[in-house]
């Protein structure tokens, strides 16, 4: 006769078994490019915040350092 913890460590395996195959169909009928645009969004590099900036950080990072010695 079976004790609770083994029927409980029965139904565990056997759901984490169901689950696997859930997780792996799920996975073979993912659509990657359409994923992909959910997670990113739309790549319009002409909008922020994908969008070129006129300077870089390290321009702007001289710039404050020269006013903090007061070049500035």
């Amino acid at each position: 006769m079976m004790n609770d913890a083994t029927r409980w460590m029965q139904a565990w395996r056997s759901a984490g078994e169901a689950l696997e195959g859930i997780r792996r169909e799920e996975l073979r009928s993912i659509d990657g490019r359409k994923t992909l645009a959910l997670l990113t969004g739309p790549a319009d590099y002409r909008t922020e915040p994908r969008k070129a900036r006129p300077s870089s950080g390290l321009v702007e990072q001289q710039r404050w350092f020269k006013k903090a010695r007061g070049d500035a």
